[in-house]
């Protein structure tokens, strides 16, 4: 499947999240109270630090979301699917408790200057830890019966390869690593590995941007 695809189901997941998150009731708001003040408390906390280093902190913190979700998606793509869903669900409810409690226009001020670049940029990047992820597992499924058995039985060392891999680094590593080894497997994975990293890149150079405007920049519109 073309990333094309995997960047429509990245948003489809985002819009969901961000459908359930407008619908849920406000007053529900009373139920995550501890959670809220949470959030209010790091806010202020951030607001306390110099700007450079609120800077680093939103950009670092923005990069190893991303980044993370990528290197985890081979489990079943869990980790992007639930961080597209829950940040649409977050973003959703969040919207609707300061459109009810402040307005509209404050809501688009503190959202719309760095979301500009910080939404597509993280679509983007879940989009490419689900082709990864995606890729991964049909390979697992495919191929990876046949990728232990062509290794085995080309010597005692390789045997003990794998067991070192399947020990140290888990399954889905390993299967990266032989797919690579391997020369039928080998253009799957460094095609697909090519086209995600990418776009990866692109989604992580956004990041910037936004991170310099959400800490320069939005403050002044909401005042």
């Amino acid at each position: 499947m073309s990333y094309k695809w995997w960047l429509i189901l990245a948003m489809f997941l985002f819009g969901v999240g961000l459908v359930l998150g407008l619908a849920l009731p406000v007053r529900t708001a009373e139920f995550m109270a501890e959670d809220v003040a949470a959030l209010e408390e790091l806010a202020g906390y951030l607001a306390s630090l110099p700007q450079p280093l609120v800077l680093v902190i939103i950009l670092l913190k923005n990069i190893s979301a991303i980044l993370i979700s990528f290197v985890l998606s081979p489990v079943l793509c869990l980790v992007p699917v639930l961080a597209l869903m829950v940040n649409g669900w977050l973003l959703g409810f969040i919207s609707a408790l300061v459109i009810e409690e402040q307005s509209l226009g404050f809501l688009l001020g503190g959202l719309l200057p760095h979301g500009i670049f910080e939404l597509p940029a993280f679509i983007m990047g879940e989009a490419a830890a689900l082709s990864f992820g995606a890729m991964v597992m049909v390979l697992l499924v495919r191929h990876g019966w046949s990728l232990l058995t062509s290794f085995i039985r080309k010597g005692g060392i390789r045997i003990l390869l794998i067991l070192v891999l399947l020990t140290i680094v888990g399954i889905f590593p390993s299967i990266i690593i032989l797919a690579l080894l391997n020369e039928r497997t080998r253009p799957i994975v460094i095609g697909n590995l090519k086209q995600n990293l990418r776009y990866l890149l692109i989604a992580l150079i956004l990041l910037v941007p936004a991170a310099i405007i959400e800490t320069y920049v939005t403050p002044l519109f909401l005042g």
